[in-house]
């Protein structure tokens, strides 16, 4: 059996990533094909915990370097119990956030650099590359006025949010925006840069481009 395509959507808190993995994957289900959706941190019971320990703004203060190893830590077990599985009996992954996120948001916010990032995912994650990465960097102030959003819808709904890295000053969003632009400057073969305030359909398009060439070309090698 042919190993499956592993695409994941980057970018800021209120980019649109979620909206646009819904999206693709209801266009891959009318075509036939049943994507295994999930999302970083969490998508497993572990990773749960992780991510409530890292995103609630309730959380104590966490250090970086801490806060990088969860990250991984979270990875590692998406990686062993939800991702290989699938991509080795051929499935079509979709994962919001993996290995880039921690090197925008820790490698850049936090100050911690690439290269320790990248080490770590040789080590933590046996070097697992997406197949395609949607990278969707709308201007820095619609992204955080999107999130910052949604997180107030949440507290009113739900009650503990998600926040916690919301909570930070713009020039933290600013290294992370810039960390992302370096980091599809660098890899221009698997990171399809989505940018500009375009409308939620717009962005479908694009992410809708960027997947059926690679779709083809899978086809194409079986």
């Amino acid at each position: 059996m042919p190993r499956g395509l592993f695409i994941t959507f980057e970018g800021l808190d209120g980019s649109g990533k979620t909206t646009q993995i819904k999206k693709l994957a209801a266009w891959m289900q009318k075509r036939g094909l049943s994507p295994v959706v999930t999302r970083q941190p969490g998508g497993t019971a572990t990773g749960d915990r992780i991510r409530a320990l890292l995103l609630d703004s309730g959380s104590a203060p966490v250090a970086p370097m801490a806060e990088m190893a969860l990250m991984f830590a979270d990875r590692a077990q998406a990686i062993a119990e939800v991702i290989e599985p699938a991509l080795e009996t051929g499935k079509i992954v979709l994962c919001d956030r993996f290995t880039d996120s921690t090197e925008a948001y820790q490698g850049g916010g936090r100050g911690l650099g690439p290269e320790l990032v990248l080490a770590l995912h040789r080590i933590v994650c046996g070097d697992l590359q997406p197949d395609l990465t949607l990278l969707l960097l709308p201007s820095l102030e619609r992204s955080l006025e999107r999130a910052r959003r949604r997180n107030e819808r949440q507290i009113e709904q739900q009650g503990p949010d998600e926040n916690r890295f919301e909570q930070e000053q713009e020039a933290f969003f600013r290294r992370v925006w810039q960390a992302y632009r370096a980091l599809a400057a660098r890899e221009p073969d698997r990171v399809v840069l989505i940018e500009g305030n375009l409308t939620f359909d717009e962005v479908h398009e694009q992410v809708v481009e960027a997947v059926a060439e690679r779709l083809t070309g899978l086809h194409a090698a079986v």
